[in-house]
């Protein structure tokens, strides 16, 4: 090496190992300086190094080479001028640990103004004084050097000797992380020998190490760190270590990694115990008892390592001996079918034999594989080359492929004729290297020749393949997981497999999680009632509360997939406890899901009636869970298989409907003060999923069933017929066996409801005298008001009338009704006291019952009791909000516009007054539902018909109807065809003193401005709004200037939500409060601070818009979220003593 290119700054650990190697007497070609004594000057420790002037050391910095690799020159002047530097020095004191000396080296060159990088370096790194000992340069020899681990007691295991790895999700990586650690210390010693060359980080290790440092940041609480580091590494997933994309195992963590320095565990083989100085007696009672169990632990982990190598070489011993008693067979045959040869042909006497001896030594050998089945019947051949060796087959096997194979008996390899001794042939044979001393290769050199050790192999080795397999194809070894586990003779391994097939993904999706489940069907096929409970049952325990809800998912859906393949006593009780427990803890929705859905499996394989409570308490619960999945999955399979259950139990029609009619009866008896919505819905949704299997249980328990022909041609069914199940459970033919079945069953139905009647049939009689009387009383109680209630009664009562049929519900349903309701011509005088038509029972009757079928004769049915309705609430003077409940839920559908607008006419041409203003407010309800075109043909002309009424009463009943037209149609025309008739009711001086007139419109005006067409607010709403406003200062009766002023005050609350020009501010609106504050000075302090504080603010963003540039859309009330403005008005706002209903208008009423 050229002395010009030696760094002295280079000292690499190969060098120190080559230096060490040579004062050890190992000969390493080296120049004359490196280990041969020389003069003091070339000492390394000299004086004279020391004494070196500054800048003759820069000099030697620069060109002259380092101790190791120095070539001194023959002349005295070359060797006085090569000077060791003050870096070798230091180098040479850390290499050998000398620390105290370096230390006060490192001292005396910070006194003479001379810091040396190294030391300043070496001494600043805390991590170089934590693990390292006093250990002599002699003890590098044993591998102990500065950087080598702590010598400990071989007895005692520390913390960073605990092999944390083996304990991951992914299983036992033990032979993995033995590659890992190689590679490491591999890594660790290229890098090590070049510190300045060390290449740059890799991607993949890259995320490796973000993956460990954001590891160690949360399991030390540094949470906000965590969050920081993972933000700015968004592009990779922190919680799974497969997103690294390494397919090593996942290392350990980065303390471990920190306390091994980066190197493998210490092998036994380089562990020196070292005494500790302390005396038996100083220890306490607690460390000797963990000494004596872990060193008992220990001593029996080598047992049964041990016995395991002792079982091995049994099984092996056994083997060879069957192989040499055949082989003692096979030549005994040989002799007694070949003769010898004539002794002058110069061969041995024994050829026979000794042509079949070199083949027992490479059997012998315990390298070679036995291929030779034990269990294989001997059956030499009757003729043989005695130059052949033959081994008998060692495959069983019944199927036909392999078939060929068995008949061959016995295979044959040819034998050189040669004369090598059996030891020179085995030691020959020897170089081929082959392995069977580790666990693998033992397995490898025993290949097996019956099933039961193809299972003993496979639970050996399963376990660990499992774990290096990927986590993406781990299904794959689902069948071989199972074959396995079912044919495996030792439970324990049994257990094992199954605990793999369940920890075999962490987070199994759908499709994995199904292929699982058809494994453990097939298992529980395979293995009968009794393994499936005491093997695969604790499986699915011990992963009831895991973390992953994936798995909790897996067990939910196992429990309901196994339930046919249990014994009946643990289906009933262990399993069902385990799914009641699910239900009520887990906080997943799909798994709560999953539950419902098993249970709907157990609820069709129970037989214990006992359990018939605990059922109908499940379905309640799930009934009232938050999530809508698990809701649905009620109605879907549990009501129908509990349903299908109570059948059989005969308690469907006694138990479970009366219960929860009971429920609703008792519900409502609770609710006078408000009722409980959702509870009513959950009840009656839970009855309406029953309505298949009530009518299943009627037409299954008729007299006619004795006379169901499946024979012939028997007609379809038509599609309309039922309505559109929620699931294949709730579709009637799967219920009663399949279509052709039902098919029969309501041709039977109708004929004998039609023309035999129900004499007998108490199925059906229990329907009629009981249910219905029960249903028709319950909603004569609900509130009319509730939109929600008359929805799910009217829904309910469409499909029990459309299940039952059209027979059934004209003969049966409508006759109850019309009973209870009582409508007629001639009885309306009498009707003023009749309560029932301002309740429910109206519009359900309508909605529900009347609307089932959609022929001319329904139609008309149902337009002639609108019409009955409508004349004798109008004519008693009744509350209309049964006609109203009507309309809204039959105008929510566009089929019955038109009927719906053909009763209104019939209202618009009746000779009654109060009729006509009935069916002037009917129209407010309809328009917001029908198209423009039905509005502009039949609605506007009808009310204009309306607004020329001789009767002013009718007139007024308009308004709303008109103001709704202008809050939601686009057309022009009709618009302003709407506000001419506004306007001729403000201008026209007939109208000037009709109080309720002014009234109606200021009402409506406060409903529909904010959400009417913004031009025509501005210039019809506002102006109108301040003219009654300045018009209402001089009404003289107090009573009708208070009910004006709170009409106006409420209107011009909702206005001020909108955007207002400056112009109509400041010309109307503004104008229109300080009247209206003139009023309420006298008649309501209360009302006039707060219109104060709204012209106050609306004043304020007059005087901003002057000043500065409107800031946009800006409302009055928005303003007042100031928090001075916002106190004051909300303390205002809770002394007033107006109705609650009035001032939410404030808030409420939004653009």
């Amino acid at each position: 090496m050229a002395a010009g290119n030696v760094n002295p700054f280079n000292l690499s650990d190969s060098d120190d190992e080559a230096e060490q190697r040579a004062e050890d007497g190992v000969d390493i070609e080296k120049s004359p300086s490196d280990g041969a004594p020389g003069p003091l000057s070339n000492n390394p420790f000299s004086p004279q190094a020391d004494a070196e002037a500054p800048g003759l050391l820069v000099s030697s910095t620069r060109t002259s080479p380092s101790v190791e690799g120095i070539s001194v020159s023959a002349s005295a002047a070359a060797m006085a001028e090569t000077r060791v530097s003050v870096d070798v020095i230091a180098a040479q004191l850390i290499r050998d640990h000398y620390i105290l000396t370096a230390l006060e080296f490192h001292t005396e060159l910070l006194e003479s103004g001379r810091e040396l990088p190294r030391l300043r370096d070496y001494f600043s790194n805390p991590g170089n004084f934590e693990r390292q000992t006093g250990t002599p340069p002699a003890c590098k020899d044993q591998g102990l050097g500065p950087g080598g681990p702590l010598n400990r007691a071989g007895s005692i295991s520390t913390l960073d000797s605990l092999d944390f790895a083996r304990y991951s999700d992914d299983g036992n990586r033990e032979s993995d992380e033995r590659v890992a650690e190689s590679d490491t210390q591999e890594r660790n010693k290229n890098y090590s020998s070049h510190p300045e060359t060390q290449e740059p980080i890799r991607p993949l290790e890259k995320r490796a190490l973000n993956f460990l440092v954001n590891e160690y940041l949360l399991k030390n609480e540094y949470k906000l760190s965590a969050i920081t580091f993972s933000d700015e590494n968004d592009d990779q997933d922190f919680e799974l270590w497969d997103d690294v994309g390494l397919n090593i195992p996942k290392p350990p963590d980065l303390l471990q990694i920190y306390r091994n320095c980066g190197s493998a565990l210490p092998s036994p083989r380089d562990t020196v115990d070292v005494a500790v100085g302390v005396e038996s007696g100083e220890l306490t009672g607690n460390y000797i008892t963990q000494k004596s169990d872990l060193l008992q632990q220990q001593q029996t982990e080598v047992v049964e390592e041990l016995e395991y190598q002792i079982s091995l070489l049994n099984e092996e011993k056994q083997s060879l001996a069957d192989q040499i008693k055949k082989l003692q067979s096979e030549i005994q045959s040989l002799r007694r079918t070949v003769s010898p040869p004539p002794p002058d042909q110069g061969s041995q006497p024994n050829t026979p034999s000794s042509s079949t001896i070199p083949s027992q030594p490479p059997l012998e050998n315990g390298q070679y594989l036995d291929i030779r089945g034990a269990s294989e019947p001997d059956n030499p051949p009757t003729e043989s080359n005695p130059s052949t060796q033959t081994v008998s087959n060692p495959t069983h096997t019944s199927s036909q492929p392999h078939a060929k194979l068995k008949s061959r008996g016995m295979v044959v390899f040819d034998q050189p004729n040669r004369k090598l001794s059996p030891a020179f042939q085995q030691a020959l044979l020897s170089f081929c290297k082959m392995s069977a001393d580790s666990r693998l290769g033992a397995e490898v050199s025993r290949i097996a020749d019956n099933e039961e050790s193809v299972m003993l192999m496979l639970g050996r080795c399963l376990p660990h393949i499992v774990p290096n397999v990927l986590l993406a194809k781990r299904e794959e070894l689902i069948p071989l997981i199972l074959c396995t586990a079912c044919l495996h003779p030792e439970p324990k391994e049994r257990d094992q497999l199954l605990h793999i097939l369940f920890n075999l993904i962490k987070r199994p999706d759908d499709e994995q999680r199904q292929m699982i489940l058809t494994g453990c069907v097939a298992f529980a096929r395979h293995v009968g009632p009794t393994r499936v409970e005491a093997e695969l049952l604790p499986q699915c325990w011990e992963q009831i509360n895991h973390k992953y809800p994936e798995r909790r998912l897996l067990v939910a859906e196992a429990c309901g997939a196994l339930a046919p393949y249990l014994p009946k006593e643990i289906r009933s009780s262990l399993v069902l406890s385990m799914l009641q427990q699910m239900l009520a803890e887990d906080k997943a929705d799909m798994v709560r899901e999953a539950v419902v859905k098993s249970l709907a499996i157990i609820m069709g394989y129970i037989d214990d009636p006992d359990k018939y409570s605990q059922g109908f308490e499940l379905m309640l619960l799930s009934l009232g869970d938050p999530s809508e999945r698990v809701v649905s999955a009620i109605h879907q399979v549990f009501i129908p298989a509990f349903a299908a259950w109570t059948t059989e139990l005969g308690n469907l029609q006694t138990t479970l409907i009366p219960s929860l009619l009971a429920r609703i009866e008792k519900l409502l008896k609770q609710g006078e003060h408000g009722l409980d919505e959702h509870k009513l819905h959950m009840f009656l949704s839970a009855l309406q999923s029953l309505i298949p299997p009530l009518f299943s249980v009627v037409i299954q328990n008729a007299p006619f069933t004795h006379r169901v022909n499946l024979q012939g041609d028997i007609p379809p069914i038509e599609v309309t017929r039922f309505p559109r199940p929620a699931s294949p459970l709730q579709d009637v033919a799967t219920i009663v066996g399949s279509r052709e079945t039902l098919s029969a069953l309501l041709i039977l139905y109708d004929y004998q409801l039609e023309h035999e009647g129900t004499t007998g049939w108490d199925s059906l009689l229990w329907v009629v005298n009981q249910l219905l009387p029960q249903l028709i009383e319950i909603v004569g109680r609900i509130n009319v008001t509730s939109t929600t209630c008359v929805h799910e009664f009217s829904r309910f009562f469409w499909r029990l009338c459309r299940t039952f049929g059209k027979i059934f519900t004209n003969t049966k349903v409508k006759p109850q009704f019309q009973e209870i309701l009582r409508l007629s011509e001639e009885n309306v005088d009498a009707l003023t006291g009749n309560g029932i038509l301002t309740k429910a029972t109206v519009p359900i009757y309508a909605t529900g019952v009347l609307t089932c079928y959609n022929q001319d004769d329904d139609r008309k049915l149902l337009v002639g009791f609108l019409e009955d309705v409508m004349m004798t609430l109008s004519l008693s003077h009744a509350p209309l909000d049964s006609l109203k409940a009507s309309f809204v839920e039959l105008g929510a559908n566009p089929v019955y516009h038109e009927l719906l607008l053909t009763v209104l006419w019939y209202g618009v041409v009746h000779t009654s007054a109060l009729v006509r203003c009935t069916a002037a407010r009917m129209f407010e309800l309809l328009v917001k539902g029908v198209n423009e075109t039905l509005v502009a043909q039949r609605v506007v002309p009808a009310l204009i018909t309306l607004s020329s009424d001789p009767e002013i009463s009718v007139r007024i009943s308009t308004i709303p109807a008109f103001g709704t037209i202008m809050e939601t149609v686009t057309q022009k025309e009709l618009l302003e065809r709407v506000k001419m008739q506004l306007a001729s009711f403000l201008e026209d001086p007939q109208y000037q003193d009709q109080h309720s007139l002014h009234m109606e419109i200021i009402r409506t005006f406060g409903r529909v401005g904010p959400n009417a067409e913004p031009r025509f607010r501005d210039e019809f709403v506002l102006p109108h709004l301040h003219k009654l406003a300045l018009g209402n200062n001089v009404q003289a009766t107090e009573s009708k200037r208070i009910d004006i002023a709170t009409q106006l005050f409420e209107a011009y609350s909702a206005l001020s939500c909108c955007f207002i020009s400056e112009e109509l501010m400041v010309n109307h609106f503004l104008p229109g409060l300080r009247c209206l504050r003139t009023d309420m000075e006298q008649l309501s302090p209360e009302h006039e601070v707060i219109l104060s504080s709204m012209i106050k603010e609306g004043e304020m963003k007059v005087e901003n818009r002057g000043i500065g540039q409107a800031e946009g859309s800006v409302s009055i009330a928005a303003s007042l979220v100031g928090e001075d403005a916002k106190t004051k008005f909300l303390s205002k706002m809770g002394q007033l003593t107006t109705s609650g209903a009035m001032l939410a208008n404030v808030f409420q009423r939004k653009k």
